[in-house]
């Protein structure tokens, strides 16, 4: 019997772990990577807002300043940094065994980047023996590409990284099993013919279906196994749900705000010492955005415990929200030489919860921005139709056919060019659709007259 319960409850929690750490350390992994690559992404996009206006003319002084920034980021955060003219030849790198002026125009991530596009990619480097992570980011004058910027790393540093962020997941799991055996040797004493029932519905649960539940019957210690096991089993259940929403949704809820507080953060630097008003400004705005932030991961977590939940509502002005989201939004769409604007009457009001509009918003920023070219422009209107109150985000990229935009809400689904584009996780507009619906909000995807998309979200109106 004591070997019989052993096998039972350590293969119970073996399986539930399997079944539930596996796909999550995968999950995470890819999480992890995306975050990395994003990160190093950015650090290109700001060498190459450094060393922007040396790049239009060669000389000695405007190289040196060329160098400086390199060999700075490559002394604090490690990787080799190439930077070529709009032609592809090399202007400097932090290896010294590449000569300058050594043509990198046929790279196919060099190429892509003097086109105007970020790429990003894992490859095989013959000249070091392994694999390399690699991101290329143009150098952008307004719409003008001035040259490129590429960072890589060796694979095994992301490896390194995305092992340290599992390590925790793995003694957890050890653990778990640790006190599987205890429970076990301990109840195998009292325990006889009440655990056929227990084993069964082990059985049952180890197949996948969480809500199995054990019949209370039996001696008061077989009674408070069953109650014990009922009571993991709901929990392990709702951990499993929590954690894939949770981690999914906050990666990519958090990207997009993290790098616009971190572009005011670096604004205010460059000002501190030419204009400390001005440097005072954006450190007000950034902590403004930090406290948004905490706000908002409170919201994910409170998504994460409990969707279908009814969100609080509040009288808003929408026309005040959306410029304050343009205003938040304008210095990364100028980064990616996008215009933002507007289009609202003033004192236009709804009745709604402002967090999650303001998400949902921001949502929509996002993804039109992911779309939107060089000198396009993305619109904000805020309309009356039908007595409701009525946003749209409006940009002038590809579209998507009526097909897709009837499945855009749901749940990691991604068109066939995301699938192939870095980054992302098919879960913004499925968040959108959860707060929506908690907020009583609807929400749809319509083309825009430029054939672009128009990304709508209809609130109730101002209660009279």
């Amino acid at each position: 019997m004591r070997k019989r319960l052993l096998v039972a409850m350590v293969g119970l929690v073996g399986v539930v772990l399997i079944a539930h750490d596996v796909p999550l350390s995968m999950h995470l992994s890819q999480i992890e990577r995306d975050r990395l690559t994003t990160a190093i992404e950015r650090d290109a996009f700001t060498i190459g807002g450094k060393i922007s206006p040396a790049l239009p003319q060669s000389d000695p002084e405007r190289q040196s300043s060329i160098d400086a920034v390199l060999a700075e980021y490559a002394q604090t955060k490690g990787g080799t940094i190439v930077v070529v003219d709009r032609n592809g030849y090399l202007l400097s790198s932090t290896d010294a065994s590449i000569t300058i002026g050594t043509d990198y125009a046929g790279r196919p991530e060099i190429a892509t980047a003097l086109l105007g596009d970020p790429s990003s990619g894992t490859r095989l480097s013959n000249t070091l023996g392994g694999s390399l992570v690699y991101v290329a980011v143009p150098v952008l004058s307004g719409a003008e590409v001035l040259g490129a910027v590429r960072i890589t790393f060796p694979k095994t540093v992301l490896d390194k990284s995305v092992r340290d962020q599992l390590q925790g997941l793995l003694l957890a799991a050890g653990v778990s099993v640790a006190m599987a055996i205890v429970v076990a040797l301990v109840f195998a004493r009292t325990v006889s013919k009440p655990l056929d029932n227990l084993r069964a519905t082990t059985d049952v649960l180890a197949s996948g279906d969480l809500t199995a539940t054990a019949v209370e019957e039996g001696p008061g210690e077989t009674r408070q196994l069953a109650r014990s096991f009922n009571a993991m089993a709901k929990r392990l259940g709702g951990l499993i749900d929590r954690q894939r929403s949770f981690a999914a949704d906050a990666s990519h809820q958090l990207r997009t705000p993290l790098t616009a507080l971190r572009l005011r953060l670096e604004q205010a630097g460059e000002l501190v010492s030419a204009s400390p008003e001005q440097a005072q400004i954006h450190i007000d705005e950034a902590l403004n955005e930090t406290d948004r932030l905490a706000h908002l991961v409170e919201q994910l977590l409170h998504l994460a415990r409990s969707e279908g939940a009814v969100l609080p509502k509040e009288l808003i002005d929408v026309s005040e929200m959306l410029t304050e989201r343009v205003r938040e939004w304008t210095y990364l769409a100028e980064e990616r030489g996008v215009s933002i604007a507007v289009q609202a009457p003033t004192n236009m009001s709804a009745f709604t919860n402002r967090v999650a509009l303001r998400e949902i918003v921001d949502n929509y920023i996002d993804n039109a921005l992911e779309v939107s070219k060089d000198s396009s422009s993305i619109l904000l209107v805020a309309q009356q139709v039908s007595g409701s109150v009525e946003v749209i985000v409006r940009d002038e990229g590809r579209g998507l056919s009526a097909e897709d935009q009837a499945r855009a809400f749901d749940r990691f689904w991604r068109t066939n060019v995301d699938s192939n584009r870095r980054g992302g996780s098919g879960l913004g507009l499925a968040i959108v659709a959860q707060l929506a619906h908690a907020a009583g909000m609807t929400v749809e995807l319509r083309t825009s007259p430029a054939g672009g998309i128009d990304a709508v979200v209809v609130m109730p109106p101002a209660p009279q």
